[in-house]
């Protein structure tokens, strides 16, 4: 079964035309709206879990739900934006966007609000990869592209940091449904001026077919995978039910594999995956998205359940990190060009890591400055490893399937987070169900710090064993965003 439909390209092979200032703030804005989200909602989840009656484990769905449609629908939002334009794919998911947001705001019981982030999460997957692909196949490949994709990595910095302290501001004031209904005007306001501003964005000339089988299979397969560290945690890393459920995604994924290889226009045409580039970028924005998500969420929970802060204290406590991305806006793209691509992902992993780490150390009684610059490194170190993860998976891609490549980065990247935010809170669940007292709870986030730090190691390893002396991320072209 496919959605078939046949129309003539809009679009050259070579791209759009540069974007002008409006059309590039928009492009912009719809990912500030996709990051934002995940922030501002990280501040809520406590007083939201209380409102609700739920415990600290079921409210991490409020997240993983969000986060798995959205890493399992990346890929059919990209391959849509790159037939059906990536200006009708952008505007729809802003509205679909507006619209769950509202729902979310009202709804009455956890199984509504769950339902509500899911469609956020079918939304967003619409909106990221047609932005991204907006970008990207707006200019060329090389400087001009890397400081447009700078800006873009800015954008997300300044989310975080926007989600951070808004979310307090919000839970604070008008109470945890305030951090949904925020993204309604936001939504319309782009919506309105995105159509009259963005290229159409189509660049698929004769049939296009999207390929719904494969769609349903990764996404069940991610489904499956994202759930199964929460059996692990209640059952048993060994049980039956945790075992079964990674063969059962282990097998629905090889399902799609042999899927995509025989069908006509696959939804993931396999030789995307010859870009070695691609495949690295790829990899280390999954391990990003486990320890910057994880991180985030362990920090936030551990400020207030264990520290005693206010939803705003604890979102202004993280306010370094997204710094840390501003400081990352002026000069990441220029130390790219300079270090090269290898040694720009494995210095920032690495620097990423050691952060975490610190973080894993600090003892209660530090004082706030000592924290505030590891999380000013953290957030730096991270936020750059999202820009050259990006650069990477971008790098030598066809413009009719840069939308694919932005939405396999981000699919990666979001299906890290979702199932890092399981085996981290996971973790943290095993070591405080053994405990009662608020000092083995603190011992459990600790934990689950030292694990995110791991990742972090993880990918510099990678970083330098994989990533030979070629992909250096050095750019010729002059153009200018």
């Amino acid at each position: 079964m496919s959605l078939a439909i046949d129309e003539r390209s809009s679009e050259t092979q070579s791209g759009s035309p540069p974007l002008g200032h409006v059309g590039l703030s928009v492009a912009l804005g719809a990912s500030l709206v996709v990051v934002l989200d995940f922030s501002i909602v990280n501040v809520a989840l406590p007083a939201l879990g209380i409102a609700m009656g739920i415990s600290t484990t079921t409210s991490e769905w409020v997240i993983t739900a969000y986060a798995l449609t959205f890493g399992g629908l990346l890929v059919l939002g990209g391959r849509a934006s790159d037939f059906f334009g990536r200006r009708r794919m952008l505007l729809a998911g802003l509205m679909l966007f507006a619209v769950a947001s509202a729902a979310g705001g009202v709804a009455m019981n956890f199984p509504l609000l769950a339902l509500s982030r899911a469609v956020q999460g079918v939304a967003a997957a619409l909106v990221a990869p047609a932005a991204l692909s907006t970008l990207t196949t707006s200019y060329p490949e090389g400087s001009a592209r890397n400081r447009v994709l700078g800006y873009f990595g800015m954008t997300a910095s300044v989310g975080f940091v926007v989600g951070l302290v808004m979310g307090g501001i919000l839970v604070d004031t008008v109470g945890w449904r305030g951090v949904f209904f925020v993204n309604v005007p936001v939504c319309l306001a782009l919506v309105l001026v995105g159509s009259k501003v963005l290229p159409a964005g189509t660049t698929r000339a004769g049939p296009r077919h999207l390929d719904l089988p494969g769609a349903a299979l990764v996404t069940s397969g991610m489904a499956v995978l994202v759930y199964a560290p929460t059996l692990g945690a209640s059952d048993g890393w060994t049980s039956s039910p945790f075992v079964g459920c990674v063969l059962l995604s282990a097998l629905l994924l090889g399902v799609f594999i042999v899927v995509e290889s025989r069908s006509r226009q696959p939804l993931v045409p396999l030789r995307i995956f010859r870009h070695h580039t691609l495949v690295i970028g790829d990899t280390v924005s999954g391990l990003l998205g486990a320890w910057m998500a994880g991180e985030v969420l362990v920090l936030s929970l551990y400020c207030q359940q264990v520290l005693g802060y206010s939803p705003l204290v604890s979102g202004l406590v993280a306010l370094p990190q997204g710094l840390g991305g501003l400081l990352r806006g002026a000069f990441g793209s220029r130390l790219l060009d300079r270090v090269g691509l290898r040694a720009f992902l494995a210095g920032n992993s690495l620097l990423a890591a050691v952060s975490v780490w610190a973080l894993f150390r600090y003892p209660v009684t530090t004082h706030y400055p000592g924290l505030g610059i590891v999380l000013l490194a953290f957030g730096f170190g991270s936020t750059n490893v999202v820009f050259g993860s990006t650069v990477a998976a971008s790098s030598g891609v066809a413009n009719d399937e840069q939308g694919l490549a932005g939405a396999l980065v981000n699919a990666t990247r979001q299906i890290g987070a979702a199932v890092g935010v399981a085996v981290l809170l996971s973790i943290v669940a095993i070591d405080a169900s053994a405990h009662s007292s608020t000092a083995h709870l603190a011992d459990g986030y600790r934990l689950a710090l030292a694990c995110a730090a791991g990742l972090g190691a993880a990918a510099t390893l990678l970083c330098l064993r994989s990533l030979g002396a070629r992909a250096t991320g050095r750019t010729h072209d002059s153009g200018r965003p």
